[in-house]
């Protein structure tokens, strides 16, 4: 109305515009949707199709894979997907390439046989990192810096050496996620995985209950928003990895505080400092753009953090990746069991150790025990089997002759060879 003067009529359209930016706009929009997204990833399954795996229960391995498709981004410039078939022989049942939409995916999974015989874990890992995960069949380059990721299915015992060709693998940057079912063998699934253990080992009792993981790794491949999660940005909010930075609307500028913003030309920046004098800073700043947002990285600079560095403000902070704790140096992490009473406990050996036969925990370190059979030598870490030392034990009472026929009867069977004493026991 004729009341609402023209300069306040502009705030209203400035609080409309705002509440807009708040709002999940779309015909398609959820809150699942806005918060969690699949990231691009390179991702290749590499599937146990043995003799141990029966038809029934392929066939729903395959609807685990095609479940887990429509849980992700597809496309050429989202994620890409291939799958490695093994037995006693190594198939890739298609490339990174071959198949570009969750439609044509999905086909080529459900025309897959199995193999049967043989398990060769090692040598299906081998294949998928020399043949799959490369830029001739459909892998990004390390440049584009798209997440290389391999889900192992696996239901038996490797009949090969997995350590070896996992360690390089995962030292190519491949992420590797261990899927044991029923009769796989657990410390083959933690030899393949990559670290943390909790995060990367799955183990299902029943090729039936498979299909459950699929939303668990929903979670695990998720690509939070920070935006979405929550942010204190008056106009636009722009998410950069785990955290965010705001931006301000064509006409403003964004304030001191990194948060709010006012119209250009009008008021003040803080400090005394005028329009003219911040315009004219921000032209002579190299680390702001022309929307007026900071785009200072903090830890591009220069960081001390063991895993990951955030970008907060003017300086930065340090983050573990799940299973780890940040230490009391704000900037080093380690991994750690959670007890039932949810306070945090280290396990040492999960951290590495040198023990042959089993580590086992205590409260600060660890220590070696060796298998049945075995004794702990010296060095505490190495093990030997137990030697068995017979020895004639004389009795104390027993007269001078019968100690006199002992010794003698000692001595005849030191001086004796192995070809007479093979002789003696011949003639018995």
């Amino acid at each position: 109305s004729r009341s609402v003067r023209p300069g306040e009529f502009e705030k209203v359209k400035i609080f409309l515009a705002d509440m807009v930016d708040t709002l999940d706009v779309g015909p398609d929009a959820t809150p699942t949707d806005s918060q969690c997204r699949s990231r691009p990833l390179d991702l290749v399954f590499i599937i146990d199709s043995s003799r141990s795996v029966r038809p029934g229960e392929f066939e729903k391995v395959k609807i685990f894979l095609a479940d887990m498709v429509d849980t992700l981004d597809v496309g050429p410039d989202a994620t890409r997907v291939a799958v490695v078939n093994y037995a006693s022989t190594v198939k890739i049942e298609f490339l990174l390439k071959n198949h570009l939409t969750k439609d044509s995916i999905k086909q080529a999974i459900n025309r897959i046989e199995p193999l049967a015989a043989g398990t060769m874990t090692g040598m299906a890992i081998k294949k998928a990192m020399d043949e799959a995960f490369i830029e001739k069949s459909g892998a990004r380059p390390k440049s584009k810096n798209i997440s290389k990721v391999a889900i192992i299915v696996t239901d038996g015992r490797p009949q090969d050496q997995v350590e070896e060709v996992s360690a390089a693998a995962r030292a190519s940057g491949i992420e590797i996620y261990a899927v044991g079912v029923d009769r796989a063998d657990k410390q083959s699934l933690k030899l393949m995985a990559s670290n943390p253990l909790e995060d990367h080992v799955f183990y299902v009792e029943t090729y039936g209950v498979i299909e459950k993981l699929t939303s668990k790794f929903r979670e695990t491949l998720c690509d939070m928003d920070a935006c979405e999660i929550g942010h204190s940005c008056q106009h636009i909010c722009v998410s950069s990895d785990n955290s965010y930075h705001c931006k301000c609307r064509s006409g403003f500028v964004l304030n001191n505080d990194m948060r709010t913003c006012s119209i250009r030309g009008t008021g003040t920046y803080g400090h005394g400092q005028s329009v003219h004098e911040a315009d004219q800073n921000k032209k002579n700043d190299g680390n702001q753009n022309g929307e007026g947002s900071a785009s200072v990285d903090s830890c591009a600079l220069g960081h001390d953090c063991q895993h990951t560095c955030i970008s907060s403000d003017s300086s930065y902070y340090c983050s573990c990746p799940p299973g780890f704790v940040l230490m009391q140096d704000k900037k080093s992490c380690q991994a750690s069991n959670t007890d039932g009473d949810g306070s945090a406990s280290l396990d040492y050996c999960a951290l590495g150790h040198e023990c042959e036969h089993v580590c086992v925990n205590d409260d600060a370190s660890y220590h070696c025990e060796c298998q049945r059979g075995f004794v702990l030598q010296e060095d505490k870490k190495t093990c030997s089997k137990k030697q068995v030392k017979v020895e004639i034990v004389q009795d104390p009472c027993m007269c001078e002759a019968r100690l006199a026929f002992q010794r003698q009867t000692q001595t005849s069977l030191q001086d004796l060879n192995v070809e007479q004493m093979e002789n003696m026991l011949g003639r018995m």
